[in-house]
């Protein structure tokens, strides 16, 4: 499984400056390192979760391998491809969904879909055969000519979801997938990501839900404090207690016993 390496993650450090309210919560310090010394890979065709509580670092990592932000150290590779020299060369090969991706109320699903196949390079039929399938999948049709201001939270992430596969990349970056959904469209999100690894794709997501984990995930990654504390397949890691109960204990053992 070595040689099916599709994201090797080398000592990544992120650190950020903390305006002045949050310096006192954070016991006075001027600097949050968000992410600390962070090693881990993952393989094709498989969802690898990264586990643990907000503020942990999840999102931050996945901004980074995502190139909307630069680590101060270290280095990733998708496919090969480094995050730090070669951004634009990466972006290609993934599509990202997060919660803080921001669609303009003013457009509507269709407008959308063909906006971000433009930015890929989608040709138009390629294009039109994927929306067909994708609004069909996710209910979509029937509101594709609908302002996004005028569709549910629900619907709305569902538009972010085909917006962000447009171009059918192999390497997906899901930051907390069902984060506010509603159970019947949480269900809907979760069904397509398995689906997803169906056909081959690879993906990494980040959740603090331990269900989600436990239904979709293969292998997790646990990380407290930016700082990855366990790695194993999720088979290994639940093979004598839940998952809910192996991340508690292993955050009680990374904050020492102050959880």
């Amino acid at each position: 499984m070595q040689d099916d390496c599709i994201l090797k993650v080398e000592h990544l450090t992120k650190s950020f400056k903390l305006p002045l309210k949050q310096q006192k919560l954070e016991g006075g310090n001027k600097i949050k390192v968000a992410v600390n010394d962070l090693s881990f890979t993952a393989f094709k065709g498989e969802i690898f979760g990264l586990l643990g509580p907000n503020g942990a670092g999840k999102t931050t990592t996945l901004r980074i391998l995502a190139t909307l932000i630069r680590p101060d150290g270290g280095d990733a590779f998708i496919d090969g491809v480094s995050v730090v020299s070669n951004p634009y060369g990466v972006r290609g090969k993934i599509g990202f969904l997060t919660s803080e991706l921001k669609l303009e109320d003013f457009f509507t699903p269709n407008y959308l879909f063909d906006f971000f196949s433009e930015l890929h390079s989608v040709p138009h039929d390629v294009r039109d055969e994927r929306k067909r399938t994708l609004f069909a999948r996710f209910g979509i049709d029937k509101f594709a000519e609908v302002k996004l201001a005028n569709l549910s939270t629900g619907m709305k992430q569902k538009v972010s979801i085909v917006v962000s596969v447009v171009h059918d990349p192999g390497f997906i970056i899901f930051d907390e997938p069902t984060n506010g959904l509603d159970v019947l469209t949480a269900k809907t999100v979760t069904d397509y990501l398995a689906e997803l690894r169906a056909a081959g794709k690879s993906i990494i997501l980040s959740t603090h839900i331990f269900s989600l984990a436990e239904k979709l995930c293969d292998r997790v990654g646990v990380i407290v404090d930016g700082r990855l504390v366990a790695l194993d397949t999720l088979a290994a890691l639940t093979a004598q207690k839940s998952l809910e109960d192996k991340f508690f204990d292993l955050y009680s053992e990374a904050v020492g016993g102050r959880a």
